[in-house]
């Protein structure tokens, strides 16, 4: 579909400065939501997973092994904490989509968390393993 030359882009809409960093950070992102949300700003777990499918996140749920975190000022997910041993684990699930859960990803870094791990699925790896 071609433009409408008669129709031209506001000049201020148009970003010429493509080495300068995003306007939209992580940090200012989380410090409006936590504005709006009337949340606390708080650390997350050093560790942390993202569970794309929210098997995770359900099992913490149904199991009561997890707990659902009140701070966490993300405005699509939730966070999870648990403890893997002695390790908290923060886990947030149903971050679909590699955009989203880059996103989530930065905002989970820019909160406190050191390692994150991403869990996917990939289809059946071996053949001679059995599938469920």
């Amino acid at each position: 579909m071609e433009r409408d030359a008669d129709w031209p882009i506001p000049p201020g809409l148009v970003r010429t400065d493509h080495a300068e960093p995003s306007v939209f950070r992580p940090e200012s992102l989380l410090r409006e939501a936590r504005r709006q949300l009337d949340r606390v700003d708080d650390r997350v777990p050093d560790v942390c997973l993202l569970d794309p499918d929210g098997d995770v996140v359900r099992f913490l749920r149904e199991s009561g092994r997890g707990q659902r975190s009140e701070t966490w000022a993300c405005y699509h997910t939730d966070l999870w904490t648990t403890d893997v041993g002695d390790v908290p684990v923060g886990v947030v699930g149903n971050a679909v989509g590699a955009p989203f859960a880059v996103l989530v990803a930065e905002e989970l870094f820019a909160s406190g968390c050191q390692l994150l791990v991403s869990v996917t699925s990939a289809g059946q790896l071996d053949p001679d393993l059995s599938l469920p």
